[in-house]
């Protein structure tokens, strides 16, 4: 149960510092301020569908691995070692398309690592614990993302020294994980045939077979993609919209905030929805609080609504994080396959995060700043609605 938050934070964290201040910088450092906005956007494209595709795939193939060691404890610390190496390319990268492979090198092999590990929840944890479980997780996430955020910007002048910290950290984690979470033998497990027809149409959700699975997926992919696209584009809204000369001087203060109100809900939020038995109420909640937080910055243009936003979107995000992790574990399609079918839902929150700049460069680089905010409020109410057709959860 517990191990799971720091697996998750030595990914997270990478997802947290990269594309929100170590990846930015270095673009901006290697080839000039005019053109940073669409170079951040190529970058972030280019890595973020090399991830959308790279997760289902190690999820099969990790369903399919048949070792003493177990189906997903190979492909954890083949894609870990895999990232960290690439994080080391990526640390040296002087060219453009050098920095966009080194960073597609990063996003494919830790896909390889979080696609296995997303499916110790449905292998291992019953389904009356999965909310404590998910909860877990959610710290683990959103601690990761934020505190790579924050440390991160500790190397807002050192970007090679940043990647190769992160490359270490996310390495010696996961490894820790796998060793003291032993997972178990696969070698008696019959694997069903594979057929590539089958597989491909993974890829699409089919609403009319998998309803709610495909309800889940959907709401996830609006929801986060309306959080990210604004948090994940802080360091440019702090300095090109707030007009803050140092934003590494106040960053770690947000992350504080932030994970002060992450923290509060996601310990109430998962706890209780297994108490209750229901999860779509708290996902409601969450969408609301958030939408509510990304107000203030719209409407008020004053580096203090930031702040206030910070906290309050925290404890918006965090409930949803918390709960929707176990909303999803419970209408997975086949018992056979968690890990491919993660892998999928996995796209829903790893491709926001990674995509999110280069969402947000088309909306700045059409409307401005501004107009982030009702495009990431108007996602998440609908991402919040799209959790309403599910029959299987209360």
């Amino acid at each position: 149960m517990w191990w799971i938050i720091p697996a998750n934070l030595g990914i997270f964290m990478l997802w947290g510092a990269i594309p929100g201040i170590l990846l930015p910088q270095q673009i901006t450092v290697l080839f000039g301020e005019a053109d940073k906005v669409a170079n951040l956007a190529i970058a972030t494209t280019v890595g973020a569908f090399a991830a959308m595709i790279a997760q289902p795939i190690a999820g099969q193939i990790s369903d399919r691995t048949r070792t003493r060691f177990g189906r997903r404890a190979p492909w954890m610390m083949i894609g870990a070692l895999a990232g960290s190496l690439a994080l080391a390319g990526l640390a040296f990268a002087n060219t453009f398309i050098g920095v966009v492979i080194a960073w597609t090198l990063v996003q494919i092999s830790f896909n390889f690592a979080q696609g296995p590990l997303s499916a110790v929840m449905p292998d291992r944890v019953p389904v009356a614990r999965r909310g404590t479980f998910a909860a877990l997780t959610g710290i683990g996430l959103m601690v990761g993302a934020l505190g790579g955020f924050t440390l991160g910007s500790l190397f807002y002048n050192s970007v090679t020294v940043g990647y190769l910290v992160f490359a270490v950290l996310a390495l010696v984690m996961l490894s820790l994980f796998v060793l003291f979470n032993p997972d178990y033998s696969s070698r008696d497990i019959q694997p069903e045939p594979f057929k590539l027809g089958d597989f491909l149409r993974t890829y699409w959700v089919n609403p009319a077979e998998h309803p709610d699975f495909f309800w889940a997926f959907t709401g996830r992919l609006l929801l986060y993609t309306g959080y990210f696209a604004v948090t994940g584009y802080q360091l440019y809204l702090l300095t090109d919209y707030f007009g803050v000369e140092s934003p590494e001087t106040i960053i770690p203060v947000l992350g504080l905030l932030s994970f002060a109100g992450i923290l509060i809900s996601t310990l109430v939020a998962g706890p209780l929805s297994d108490r209750i038995a229901r999860r779509k109420p708290f996902v409601f909640a969450s969408a609301a609080v958030v939408s509510l937080a990304f107000l203030l910055p719209w409407l008020w243009h004053d580096l203090m609504a930031w702040f206030i936003m910070t906290f309050i979107a925290g404890l918006g995000f965090g409930m949803f994080q918390a709960v929707d992790t176990a909303l999803i574990s419970q209408v997975l399609p086949s018992a056979k396959s968690f890990a491919k079918d993660l892998g999928v839902v996995n796209i829903a929150a790893t491709l926001p995060q990674t995509l999110a700049p280069a969402i947000a460069g088309a909306i700045v680089l059409t409307v401005g700043y501004q107009g982030l905010f009702p495009v990431a409020i108007v996602l998440g109410i609908l991402g919040a609605l799209a959790v309403w057709p599910i029959r299987s959860v209360n």
